[in-house]
């Protein structure tokens, strides 16, 4: 009994999206748009909730409710200023810049430890005080990071570096790096230094077990670091023991979780938390996310999750999208940073995690970290421009009216000849000596077996492949079928030589209405 052949099933056709949500994803400068709106949304609720939430202690100790706002405020002007610099800088020059922007920030986080240099706030020197306006090099040493880490990888991932090339030097220089920052003592922003590590080595492809091997020893130096300071061991007891001693080690943990229950669904009303009223220690800052919920309720709180939820997919998407592997690499690392820290800022403000310090990015108070974060946005806003179909839009005149009054450049075209003219020579001398031991052993182990063919143009005939000395004449040809060496072939493109020509066509069979072709005829050989 024999059945019926089922009729094959037709291709699956790719309609384009028909809503409008998906017809403005699909926009070639959708990611452009996305970073810009993220960045200003949350920047501007920074503003709002840092005024709200500051109001009162600057108040009571400065007599001004606009005391910290005014800072704040000033961080924001400079950190616009280096987003729309960002924008303007050319991918080659971020390259370029990236080593010396990297030796200058180990050399500021080795000089704010100096006394007399640094200024030193609730014992900790983390700060170069310049009167109205002080500065953190731990914020500007993240980006700092980010950059070489991803123009590094990308240089020894296209030269085709082994292990060792991905892991040295950037895995010393980041340990450096951390151990600095840790010795300010600023173990929150260590462990931001941490992420944007281990994200460089995971986006960088390295081995699944060797990265594990990262993880694992990064968590258990962090975590030895967390109980060898008092105040560490301390946050961390009381996030094991979150009701032993809520008037003591737990006291601001428990406030907080006091301050979001008040909020409830839809919030007390923007201005109206009392937490703020010293009840909450470093409401502005750290625990700016407990009085966005006290004021904005449930639906702020999902708000802002929202906000960098949408930033992790656009980041990614821009990360996916790029030809170029250091605006990947760099795009990417990025993303798992600024999510990173927000993250772990929401988590033990909520009580998930102990308390570390870290700001929630562009919410909480802080005027270098603001900035910073700012031009790491603008950084990811150029890397959105330099996708393929956002070139081809740009290109086409497609550049709207934000470009045109910006007066942005034009992005250039990956080019792989000018990202290898734009690597650092710092990381040339290593693998060039790599690749001359390699050859060296390929060499001797051809030169073992057999010996090494005479130089010579070899060319191929119908019987054998003969080899022309460099005087013309032919050795082991057939007798009676001695010929001129063929020329050897060179690749105009490349500047390699291309080796000889193919073999010659086989004489075809004479077609009716036509001469047969005869054995001297050009073209052909017998």
């Amino acid at each position: 009994m024999t059945t019926a052949a089922r009729p094959a099933r037709p291709p699956r056709r790719t309609t384009a999206p028909r809503t409008r949500i998906g017809l403005w994803f699909g926009r070639p400068l959708a990611s452009f748009h996305l970073v810009v709106t993220i960045a200003v949304l949350l920047t501007v609720l920074g503003l709002v909730m840092v005024l709200s939430a500051s109001s009162a202690e600057s108040f009571a100790a400065d007599e001004s409710g606009y005391a910290l706002f005014t800072q704040q405020l000033i961080g924001v002007a400079l950190g616009v200023v280096a987003f729309y610099v960002a924008l303007r800088l050319p991918v080659r020059y971020l390259r370029k810049l990236s080593f010396p922007l990297f030796l200058v920030s180990i050399t500021m986080l080795m000089l704010v430890l100096i006394p007399g240099i640094g200024a030193e706030r609730q014992g900790a020197r983390r700060w170069f005080d310049f009167g109205v306006v002080s500065f953190q090099p731990s914020e500007l040493a993240k980006v700092a990071l980010v950059l070489w880490g991803a123009h590094l990888l990308a240089s020894r991932r296209s030269e085709h570096g082994n292990i060792k090339s991905l892991l040295v030097p950037l895995l010393p220089a980041g340990l450096l790096m951390c151990l600095l920052v840790v010795l300010q003592p600023n173990l929150s922003t260590a462990i931001a230094l941490g992420i944007i590590l281990v994200a460089l080595l995971w986006f960088a492809g390295l081995n699944a077990r060797l990265f594990g091997a990262v993880l694992v020893t990064g968590l258990a130096l962090a975590t030895v670091l967390a109980f060898t300071a008092g105040y560490r061991s301390n946050r961390v007891k009381a996030w094991l023991n979150p009701g032993e001693d809520t008037q003591g080690l737990s006291y601001q943990s428990t406030q907080a979780k006091y301050s979001l229950a008040d909020g409830g669904l839809f919030g007390r009303g923007l201005g109206q938390s009392r937490a703020k009223w010293s009840y909450l220690p470093n409401a502005h800052n750290d625990f700016i996310f407990a009085i966005i919920g006290e004021e904005l309720g449930m639906i702020g709180c999902l708000a802002v999750i929202g906000l960098f939820g949408l930033f992790v997919y656009t980041g990614l998407r821009i990360a996916m999208r790029s030809v170029d592997p250091f605006l990947r690499m760099l795009t990417a690392s990025a993303t798992c940073w600024v999510f990173g820290q927000a993250m772990i800022n929401i988590g033990y403000v909520v009580g998930l995690l102990p308390v570390t310090g870290l700001q929630l990015p562009l919410v909480s108070y802080g005027g270098t970290s603001t900035a910073i974060t700012l031009l790491m946005f603008g950084i990811i806003a150029s890397a959105a421009r330099h996708e393929p179909e956002a070139i081809a839009a740009l290109h086409a005149g497609q550049e709207g009216r934000i470009a045109r009054a910006l007066r942005l450049p034009l992005p250039a075209v990956f080019s792989p000849k000018r990202a290898a003219m734009a690597r650092s020579k710092s990381t040339r001398p290593t693998l060039a000596a790599q690749d001359r031991t390699r050859l060296e052993s390929r060499k001797n182990k051809d030169g073992r077996g057999s010996r090494s063919p005479e130089p010579g143009r070899t060319r191929v005939s119908s019987s054998r492949v003969d080899t022309a000395t460099p005087n013309g004449s032919a050795r082991n040809a057939p007798r009676g079928h001695a010929r001129r060496a063929e020329p050897q072939r060179r690749d105009t493109g490349s500047g390699y030589a291309a080796g000889p020509r193919a073999p010659y066509r086989p004489r075809p069979e004479p077609q009716p209405g036509r001469p047969p072709v005869r054995s001297g005829e050009r073209g052909y050989r017998r």
